[in-house]
């Protein structure tokens, strides 16, 4: 089972994390079945950013990109080349390390 190392992150783990998950789960998914509440605003399907991370370990053992997500990406903020949408990320069995970027682009948290 692959291990999810996330490193701190202000609001959703100040002191960083590290869990495990099943290959085939999503690390969104991954993240909120281990009380690592990281935003989701579309509900984990694919029509948003809110939940973007930088894999920093393990970006080339994950599901490929589809065209949905490398669109939705341009829109994220804190863009990296190794970049995911963590609901769109799924798990192989390879570790990996990600970050949670400081800021999100929210429009309904932020009553836009």
């Amino acid at each position: 089972m692959p291990t999810i190392k996330i490193l701190p992150h202000a609001e959703y783990c100040p002191d960083g994390a590290e869990v495990s998950a099943p290959a085939g789960t999503s690390i969104c998914e991954a993240l909120l079945e281990n009380n690592i509440n990281i935003e989701h605003a579309c509900d984990l399907s694919c029509a948003c950013t809110t939940c973007h991370v930088v894999v920093r370990e393990g970006f080339d053992s994950l599901g490929e990109l589809d065209e949905s997500e490398e669109d939705l990406l341009d829109r994220a903020w804190g863009l990296e080349p190794n970049s995911r949408l963590s609901c769109q990320a799924i798990l192989a069995q390879t570790d990996v390390v990600v970050e949670i970027p400081r800021y999100s682009i929210n429009h309904a948290k932020e009553n836009h």
